[in-house]
């Protein structure tokens, strides 16, 4: 097509001018024309300050580790020595030796799935660890392999260019592992017991339909009646206990199905699978409730929030941790758990506001958290959740709650001091003439003449 000028990348030398400024201008080009002629790749010797001068990136794998030692050569070139070593222990320990030995100081690896615990776990202590987020690390397309990748660690390393995902202590990471492995048991309990249910309606046990809680204690002991073989509805019902007692007519009615064999057996596996994942989350509670112990004072604090039980707050001590001053406020605090909007701009505009990926046991945990303290309008958080959910919907509503109770965790835990609800009238109070007028102009339009009248409350 006449006239039209395809999109062109060029470079323009400029020739003349012998002065002093001239000279050093076109010495600048020259350098930027030699480092837009470099392959993607390490960085230009130069172009970027050098901050550990020994230093090793390792890529990991299940059954090997690529490493690349980063040490100072002849002139300004720095020496590179990539070797590779297995992940059994003493494999992992000649990898220590080798590092000690070169006088390194600073190791960086990708935080993939559970492979870079055991090796952060064996240089801890002997070297500063940087365990970074593999999406912030990404090699240029088209260069991906082992070498490469260590490679490309070692340089970001070298040049100060990673930013560390906070690892804390290790007893901290043995209480994580405590926690999430009985939030992971508690699923499966919850999931076990849906399967249950699922058994009973194949057999038209409609125990579902009447009892809220068809593993209390009612529902138990009529469970372990019909395991046995009993088929008489009206003394199934009578094993109602308390106010199940009102609703006997209906468990009669609910209790006539079709039973078999097949169902029994069915049932009975439920019920032994369920007794032993109570056993081992009561194991797995008490060992929790051992090693926080010191933090006893914490979990109480943590305890009094609207909606936060004790589990929940042995969660938000494993996963946050108890010493503050690793997060400048609380609002870092929330960019790290991500329970903060997103932030995605592009041109001026605000593309979107979606939570990123965080921690997301911490998130489940406070927003289960904060559905919890929906369930009250007489709270402050109760409050938030119901103003919030009438305009934004109950998910994110649940979200904007969870933020606030990590925000007052985060205080509670930093200053030591208790929680006080500021009431579920909160926020009718915070600017009670803008509520008035609201009120009075919605009345108005309905076609009614609004006059107010002060009256003094009685104490």
């Amino acid at each position: 097509m006449s006239g039209a000028t395809s999109p062109q990348t060029s470079v323009t030398r400029v020739s003349g001018g012998t002065t002093e400024c001239g000279s050093s201008w076109r010495k600048h080009a020259q350098q930027n024309l030699r480092t837009l002629d470099t392959p993607p790749g390490p960085f230009s010797e130069g172009a970027v300050d050098v901050v550990y001068a020994r230093c090793c990136g390792l890529d990991i794998h299940k059954r090997l580790v690529v490493a690349c030692l980063i040490t100072p050569g002849q002139g300004t070139a720095p020496q590179k020595e990539i070797r590779t070593f297995g992940t059994m222990t003493d494999d992992l320990l000649a990898l220590g030796d080798w590092l000690a030995g070169a006088g390194c100081t600073h190791v960086a690896m990708e935080s993939t799935g559970v492979y870079w615990k055991p090796i952060y776990n064996l240089l801890e202590g002997s070297f500063e660890l940087l365990l970074v987020n593999a999406r912030h690390i990404k090699a240029v397309p088209g260069r991906k392999t082992d070498v490469r990748d260590c490679e490309w660690i070692a340089d970001l390393l070298r040049h100060g260019l990673l930013r560390a995902s906070f690892v804390p202590d290790r007893e901290q990471r043995e209480l994580r592992e405590l926690t999430r492995y009985r939030t992971a048991l508690v699923r499966e309990r919850s999931s076990e017991a849906n399967r249950l249910a699922k058994t009973l309606e194949g057999a038209n046990i409609k125990l579902g339909a009447v009892a809220t809680d068809i593993l209390g204690k009612s529902g138990r002991e009529i469970l372990t009646e019909l395991v046995a073989g009993a088929t008489d509805p009206a003394a199934l019902a009578d094993l109602a206990r308390g106010r199940m007692r009102s609703k006997i007519p209906d468990l009669e009615r609910a209790l006539v199905g079709r039973f078999g064999t097949h169902h029994r057996f069915l049932v009975a596996q439920h019920l032994s699978h369920i007794d032993y994942l109570d056993e081992v989350i009561a194991h797995l509670s008490a060992e929790i409730a051992e090693r926080v112990r010191p933090f006893e004072d914490e979990l109480v604090r943590l305890d009094t929030i609207n909606g936060v039980g004790r589990m929940t707050a042995e969660v938000i001590v494993a996963e946050l941790g108890t010493d503050m001053r690793r997060f400048p406020s609380d609002r870092h605090a929330a960019s790290w758990a991500a329970l903060c909007p997103g932030n995605h701009e592009s041109a001026g505009k605000r593309q979107s506001g979606k939570t990123r990926k965080g921690n997301r046991y911490l998130r489940t945990a406070l927003v289960e958290a904060a559905q919890a303290a929906g369930r009250s309008r007489n709270t402050y958080l109760g409050a938030q959740y119901h103003r919030l959910a009438a305009r934004r919907g109950k998910k994110k509503a649940a979200v904007a709650v969870a933020h606030s109770i990590l925000v007052i965790s985060y205080h509670l835990l930093k200053d030591g001091t208790d929680f006080h609800d500021l009431g579920g009238d909160y926020f009718d109070r915070r600017d009670k003439d803008a509520l008035e007028r609201r009120l009075i102009s919605r009345l108005e339009a309905l076609g009614n003449k609004v006059s107010l009248e002060k009256v003094d409350r009685v104490a």
